[in-house]
């Protein structure tokens, strides 16, 4: 491979490779050349196929395909490796020798909560994959992709992962934004903000969505090309909030037409502008534990930060999640008093690139730095520092996530966030005790503000 390619990440163990003084102009697509790679060194979508050099990592063998059991429309996803076992747990008593593996924040949960917390460690699984279609569709960006409007929007592609071969912090996140997750369907969301003493009362939230942005890979004719995602949640429970419906309309260019959101209150019956639904004004029912911009670990626009790409490292994150996703666990059983009950979370050593986010001079966010941990083989964001305006690590937030091998995409088991200063925590996109989320198909009035008190009749 040319020295002198794009291609500047190979990295040696789990050395992080900076690369923090690259240009952060506007990138252009890689060459024809360097997109040849996608089917030779790198998967379809940009990871390294081979394993590494210690062979805890192992080559990428096309990830986890295959059919459903039957009943999967109601049934969680079945683990598909039932016979793994632990090789070993991160405590705080051993975790010197992990220490590379493991980023500041789980370093400062296992220091924090050192007579509970534990990582248990698997063998590592590489199962994401997507469609075929999706694969083509990335092959094209590889070429001819682009980011544009100061970081803030994507050119030069309708579908499919956008930048396989990053060179540019905006453009991981960009990828993780678009990547692959089906594309209509509904959801079960359940979360919780618990208390110092471990105290909690659930919240359930059904939750349809339409991702437009890849309606082309497949064929269909996007509802507008500078449409993401049409997004519809509904609240079941608590009582006092039953019957609230948020409507989003998530745009790719946000500066050019923003985000737009509706919230239906039925206390009032009337259906108003949400304009505060984005960036780090505080997430629905989340007790002020999250941002809006934290769902799914980031969402919505880019331009309150700069971003750096610092490499590429290995990393122990939460993956292959079937165990915390299981439909024969109760909420009680995964919610600790101070963390979430780490024996059913499976963590695996994976390779990781590593994205910094600092807030922009004459901007303002909550979080004046975030450091975001990302999956080579799904572009999913596994896990995120968080840091105040004093520069010390406030929120960590990891996502547990699994395949849905059916489809094929990955999702979130859960999400948590924890909250090191406050002492609580809070969890979401929880489904164990719910409906498993399922295909669906919406008509184009659906997402409608007009449709809004109908959603609740479903």
């Amino acid at each position: 491979m040319n020295h002198d390619t794009k291609l500047a990440w190979r990295i040696a163990g789990s050395a992080l490779l900076a690369i923090a003084g690259w240009p952060l102009a506007a990138s252009a697509g890689v060459s024809e050349l360097e997109a040849r790679a996608l089917q030779s060194e790198l998967t379809e979508i940009g990871a390294e196929r081979a394993g590494n050099e210690s062979g805890q990592i192992p080559r990428w063998d096309g990830g986890l395909v295959r059919r459903a059991v039957d009943g999967a429309a109601t049934l969680q996803y079945q683990d598909p490796y039932p016979d793994d076992q632990p090789l070993d747990t991160v405590t705080a008593a051993n975790m010197e020798q992990y220490r590379q593996w493991l980023s500041p924040g789980q370093q400062a949960l296992l220091q924090h909560f050192a007579d509970s917390y534990a990582m248990p460690v698997y063998s590592s699984r590489r199962s994401a994959a997507s469609p075929p279609e999706i694969y083509a569709a990335t092959a094209r960006n590889a070429v001819h992709a682009r980011l544009s409007g100061d970081l803030d929007s994507v050119d030069g592609t309708t579908a499919g992962v956008p930048f396989p071969i990053p060179t540019h912090g905006a453009e991981v996140i960009w990828n993780h934004k678009l990547r692959y997750q089906g594309l209509d369907a509904t959801r079960w969301n359940v979360q919780t903000a618990v208390t110092s003493g471990g105290d909690y009362t659930l919240s359930k939230l059904r939750e349809d969505y339409s991702f437009d942005y890849h309606r082309t890979a497949f064929g269909l004719e996007p509802r507008d090309s500078n449409v993401l995602a049409y997004f519809a949640q509904l609240t079941t429970e608590p009582s006092r909030l039953a019957g609230t419906i948020t409507l989003v309309l998530e745009t790719i260019n946000q500066l050019q037409a923003p985000r737009r959101a509706w919230q239906y209150n039925p206390g009032q019956r009337r259906l108003r502008r949400a304009p505060n639904v984005g960036y780090d004004n505080p997430g629905s029912a989340s007790d002020g534990l999250r941002t809006n911009d934290q769902t799914d670990s980031f969402n919505g626009a880019l331009d309150r930060y700069s971003w750096r790409l610092l490499g590429k490292r290995e990393m122990l994150i939460p993956y292959n999640a079937y165990r915390v996703h299981s439909g024969a666990l109760d909420y009680s059983e995964l919610l600790g008093d101070q963390h979430l009950n780490q024996t059913h979370t499976r963590y695996e050593l994976h390779r990781v690139w590593v994205v910094e986010a600092e807030v922009k001079p004459g901007t303002s966010h909550l979080y004046a730095r975030r450091v975001f941990y990302v999956d080579e083989d799904s572009w999913q964001i596994h896990a995120v520092d968080i840091y105040d305006k004093r520069g010390s690590l406030w929120r960590i937030q990891d996502a547990h996530s699994l395949m849905a091998y059916d489809q094929p995409y990955m999702f979130q088991a859960l999400e948590v966030i924890y909250d090191l200063q406050a002492g609580r925590y809070l969890v979401h996109a929880m489904s164990n005790q719910e409906p498993e989320r399922a295909p669906a198909q919406f008509d184009s009035g659906y997402f409608e503000p007009a449709n809004a008190k109908r959603l609740g009749r479903r």
